[in-house]
């Protein structure tokens, strides 16, 4: 439901002295970006579960004057309205994968920062924040994307539901999307392709084999055809992307006396931004054409990104962050902006190899640094 002029939330802390048992009190936006980011992993947002989060993050950002507020089920958008030739998009999102037994935060001597979310990615959350309160007045006009379920089918990404119900919210010149990426302008992001590939046999009791048909062993030309294949390495924009084609899961059998009867192998094909979805589909239907595939199903199917960094709204941002910037390896929401026609790059605290594990965590060097060069990029 479209919540553009909801009623004003009450505050937490303001109804009791302290938040108590499953409470939190209202985000503090006035604090640095290191201990907000312990706060927001303190406020636990596993994938539906976000509404909380999001009213609490709904609710600081009304109170900045500043900003236009629109809420759309459990996504949040703030926007400048300022006039500015330019206009850019900061988007995050707001969910986490399941809690491991790391939370609340832990913020250790040498200034590292433990817990779920950590790295993916409440730091880059709690960096638009802070840009949200600390610059009212940037060089460029801003709007602020907080969206749920990124961690989870593609059908479920809020930022897809706010781009099909509200696009004109998500227009802009160009989008940083603050995924984890070691403050490296990442670029563009592949594509990711699930596939079932099933085989049928005939069932029978497998003391008595030949009575049947054995859909495993139907398989072996598809996991043949995996283990041979060799993927491309294509240059794009400067930066080289590695395909890759495997076998994520293979399920067969009823029960250990009987021949079965249906194998499926679960693919997952990771391809570079120059095919498109439609060429990606095509190449892995080539690839196990003559395998013996009996059904060929399309589970999950999100498209790649260009890296766009010639873009002169990307060289800009490349200038004032520094480095050299990489590709993508892995799939980003920076596509649902390519989509649109707004050019994107990832950029954010934390390491991108700590994602997702039970001792995730990110320095706080990085959140204050990725901080001090975004607001550097929109005030000078």
């Amino acid at each position: 439901m479209d919540r553009t002029t909801p009623a004003p939330v009450p505050s937490t802390a303001a109804a009791h002295p302290g938040p108590g048992p499953g409470e939190h009190a209202a985000l503090d936006l006035d604090q640095d970006a290191a201990l907000l980011t312990a706060q927001l992993v303190d406020f636990p947002s596993e994938s539906g579960t976000e509404k909380p989060l999001a009213d609490a993050v709904e609710q600081a950002l009304r109170a900045l004057g500043h900003l236009t507020v629109h809420r759309y089920g459990n996504n949040v958008i703030a926007r400048t309205e300022l006039g500015r030739a330019e206009r850019v998009v900061l988007a995050g999102h707001i969910d986490t994968v399941p809690i491991a037994d790391n939370v609340p935060s832990r913020l250790d001597a040498d200034g590292v920062l433990w817990g779920c979310g950590t790295c993916d990615m409440k730091s880059g959350v709690a960096v638009q924040l802070r840009i949200a309160r600390t610059v009212p007045e940037p060089n460029r006009d801003l709007t602020f994307v907080f969206y749920d379920n990124e961690e989870v089918a593609a059908e479920l990404n809020g930022l897809r539901h706010v781009a099909e119900a509200h696009p004109e919210w998500l227009e802009a010149d160009f989008a940083v999307l603050l995924e984890p990426s070691d403050q490296q302008v990442e670029g563009g992001c592949q594509g990711t392709l699930r596939v079932l590939l099933r085989t049928h046999g005939e069932r029978a009791h497998s003391a008595r084999s030949w009575l049947g048909s054995n859909a495993i062993h139907a398989a072996a030309p598809i996991l043949a055809r995996l283990a041979a294949y060799q993927p491309r390495h294509p240059v794009i924009d400067g930066l080289e992307y590695r395909e890759g084609l495997n076998a994520v899961r293979i399920e067969g059998g009823v029960a250990g006396n009987v021949i079965p009867d249906v194998c499926t192998v679960t693919v997952n094909f990771r391809y570079a931004p120059d095919r498109s979805e439609e060429e990606a589909l095509a190449h892995v239907r080539e690839v196990f054409a003559d395998c013996g595939v009996d059904e060929f199903v399309v589970d999950d199917h999100s498209g790649a990104a260009m890296p766009g960094l010639s873009h002169p709204a990307a060289r800009a941002f490349i200038e004032a962050v520094g480095g050299t910037p990489r590709p993508k390896f892995g799939w980003t929401d920076v596509s649902r902006f390519s989509a649109l026609g707004v050019p994107a790059v990832n950029y954010g605290p934390g390491n991108p190899q700590l994602a997702h594990k039970r001792d995730e965590r990110v320095h706080t060097g990085q959140i204050l640094g990725a901080e001090e060069r975004l607001r550097h990029w929109l005030t000078s």
